[in-house]
């Protein structure tokens, strides 16, 4: 997730050597754990700016099982969006908050910028929203449409949700490029990558978990390129295990070329902590993957991780903060009738 450049991604089907039951047991677990280590995440963010677990239980009842039913059927069609969805919801809430701001199709909006040009799954929240309307017109906001089908989406290969999704936000009415800075850099040092996620008030923690979203996914050759060549010589990365680097170089053979690599070449196809254990063998593909073990309170974490339970609870918790970074909450914003444009009146 964190300035991953993802072009396609590789989605979760099911939980390996267990099947459903073995899945809903890791589940419940990180769920509890989630629960007891909560009190000790003290930070900006920790307070609710007004949004409420089933916020649309008389207004729109029947949301969370249409955003589900869609979700999960698009997933089970296209496994790629899993990935795609969840680094939609990320890039929407780290620019301007999480106000459905990446959605808007105007002029020099926020999905034309350059860290943008790569996001998909518009489609997805295009086909939800047309369903909540005609069971709940003018209730629904888009910004919570897309934080629920980047949990359902992600949830599916464990058919029981991962995390507790808040709702009750409004949808911005103002999306430019310009904005997008705010986007870590698939190219950041650990430093950059920190003050990125503490501009957003979320802490050290929160960056470390929330990397753990490039378990599934690519990134852009263009992404990878610089850690393996400086110009038309090879110059690898000495943070990059040499064997990976190779393979590396075999999906993208000179500095220019296209094509995209898998941001976890162990498990591409499922939502687990294997990332972590690559980050720690020197087989994190994004410079800010390696990032990560250049601090010692977060090369820790990223040890602490590699349990998938504790990476299940951790990730669930910075979900739910980061969903809640600059809402729009009240009377702020507006319900969208068409999440790519703002209401005419």
């Amino acid at each position: 997730m964190v300035g991953r450049q993802q072009a396609e991604a590789a989605g979760g089907s099911r939980w390996r050597g267990g099947g459903v039951a073995a899945a809903a047991w890791w589940w419940c677990v990180a769920v509890v754990l989630g629960h007891l280590v909560a009190p000790a995440r003290a930070g900006l963010l920790e307070t609710n700016p007004g949004l409420a677990y089933n916020f649309y239980q008389k207004s729109c009842p029947s949301v969370d099982s249409i955003v589900r039913s869609v979700t999960w059927a698009q997933v089970a069609a296209n496994p790629a969006l899993p990935a795609r969805l969840l680094r939609l919801h990320f890039h929407d809430c780290f620019v301007k908050g999480c106000d459905a701001s990446i959605l808007l199709d105007n002029a020099q909006s926020e999905k034309t910028a350059g860290p943008n040009q790569s996001v998909g799954g518009y489609e997805v929240i295009d086909a939800i929203k047309a369903q909540v309307e005609q069971a709940c017109p003018g209730v629904v906001s888009c910004a919570d449409i897309l934080a629920l089908a980047a949990r359902d989406a992600v949830s599916y290969q464990f058919r029981a949700s991962l995390w507790q999704v808040e709702t009750g936000r409004r949808d911005g009415t103002v999306s430019l490029a310009s904005n997008t800075g705010a986007l870590p850099s698939p190219f950041a040092g650990f430093v950059g990558l920190l003050q990125s996620f503490q501009n957003r008030g979320l802490n050290l923690t929160d960056l470390v978990a929330l990397s753990g979203a490039h378990t599934i996914g690519v990134a852009s050759c263009s992404s990878v390129t610089p850690r393996l060549y400086q110009g038309n010589a090879t110059s690898v990365d000495p943070l990059l295990n040499a064997a990976y680097a190779r393979a590396l170089m075999s999906s993208c053979p000179s500095a220019a070329a296209p094509g995209t690599v898998s941001l976890d070449g162990g498990t591409a196809l499922k939502f687990d902590s294997s990332y972590f254990t690559n980050v720690l063998n020197k087989q994190g593909t994004l410079a800010s993957d390696a990032a990560l073990t250049q601090n010692a309170a977060a090369a820790q974490m990223v040890q602490d991780l590699t349990n998938p339970i504790k990476f299940y609870a951790a990730f669930s918790m910075s979900m739910k903060k980061m969903g809640r970074v600059e809402v729009l909450t009240g009377t702020s914003g507006q319900i969208r009738k068409q999440c790519r444009q703002v209401n005419s009146s």
